[in-house]
């Protein structure tokens, strides 16, 4: 039966396919964790007791990047190129989602405007991250080899959803709430977009790696692409509402380790 649990089991039985999985994850979160510690020294002064927050978020990000590649180092492989049409972080940067990496290298001040265009992005790529990990600790929690891995990132992926949350109501009682929900909704109608095609280049290159056939193929590309639509006309109202979340200042306190494994 074709169905994601059986989907990664196949990619993480497979040394070459692992190795493809966790280069991809690994490179993100590298690249996220860059992109919050750039954002925390670069606070505008109204908002710097922010900073610790965006700095645990990025130390989140980096601890998931040495996750993975611990994990490799475990099966004795080392990482592969990621493929361009395969960087999700990139392809966001390059449909305008998030602030630009030109603007990350300045040493100048963000605006407060570019703090909440901060947290409205990663409100919706959270959301993606959170919502993936949901599945994966449903099927592979307690996998032998990757189970531990998957609760410890599911956990702080559901702590960086939920301070997003929090801080964007914050913002929106301060009077931003208009520009909130409107670039909330340009977020994730764009984010769908990046992940349709990051998912068919992925899966292409997966398929590639494990011979899987043509109607398999064509298959999972359907499905992908009817996921892309159901998202498009329905689903992005998922990603753009803002709720108190239970758990209350979530990343109030410092990184957690990660024994094991970084």
């Amino acid at each position: 039966m074709l169905s994601a649990k059986s989907l990664f089991q196949e990619i993480i039985d497979n040394d070459e396919s692992f190795r493809l999985f966790c280069s991809i994850a690994a490179s993100g979160e590298t690249q996220g964790g860059w992109e919050n510690a750039r954002i925390a020294a670069l606070v505008p002064e109204a908002e710097r007791a922010l900073a610790p927050r965006i700095t645990r978020h990025g130390a989140d990000e980096d601890k998931h990047g040495r996750i993975f590649n611990a994990l490799m180092r475990r099966r004795g492989l080392t990482p592969v190129e990621v493929p361009p049409e395969t960087d999700y972080t990139m392809l966001l940067e390059k449909n305008g989602i998030g602030l630009t990496h030109d603007k990350l290298k300045r040493d100048e001040p963000l605006t407060v405007g570019d703090i909440v265009t901060y947290l409205s992005h990663s409100r919706v790529t959270e959301q993606r991250a959170a919502d993936q990990m949901v599945m994966l600790r449903k099927d592979f929690g307690d996998h032998p080899e990757i189970g531990k891995a998957v609760r410890m990132i599911s956990d702080d992926e559901d702590n960086h959803l939920a301070y997003c949350h929090e801080e964007l109501l914050r913002f929106a009682r301060a009077g931003h709430g208009r520009t909130i929900q409107r670039t909330l909704r340009e977020c994730a109608l764009a984010e769908a977009a990046v992940y349709r095609d990051v998912s068919l280049a992925v899966m292409a290159r997966m398929g590639r790696v494990l011979g899987w056939s043509r109607p398999k193929a064509a298959l999972l590309a359907a499905g992908i692409r009817a996921v892309y639509a159901y998202e498009r006309t329905v689903g992005w109202r998922r990603m753009v509402s803002l709720t108190m979340p239970e758990r209350r200042d979530a990343l109030g306190g410092p990184a957690t380790a990660a024994p094991g494994y970084a």
